[in-house]
């Protein structure tokens, strides 16, 4: 069974990339909230292991919103291979869920 809410993970070259896509996100509905915090990502990539300062956003919206909010991010993204990684919400806050109900195309 879906759970009705998720976080969608994906990260970004740089805070300005960021935060571009968490103000489109939300401004078009996709996402109740994106939180952005700067991390440093070890991980192989053509065949080298790489090591780069990034930014996370962790992106609050609906389960059935995520295949808009990946193909947004597709569309969007600088990356050649976008993370995009849906992680169920399980449980949470009755008022917070609301919130984020509210707050989405999911509403409608």
């Amino acid at each position: 069974m879906t759970k009705p809410y998720c976080t969608i993970l994906t990260t970004t070259s740089s805070e300005t990339e960021g935060n571009a896509l968490a103000e489109m996100l939300v401004t078009k509905k996709l996402a109740a909230c994106v939180q952005i915090m700067p991390i440093s990502s070890f991980y192989t990539w053509q065949g080298a292991i790489q090591k780069d300062s990034e930014v996370l956003l962790l992106i609050k919206t609906t389960s059935a919103l995520y295949p808009q909010v990946e193909a947004f991010i597709i569309e969007n993204h600088s990356y050649e291979i976008p993370e995009i990684i849906q992680v169920p919400i399980t449980k949470g806050s009755p008022a917070y869920l609301a919130w984020m109900l509210e707050n989405t195309l999911a509403s409608n």
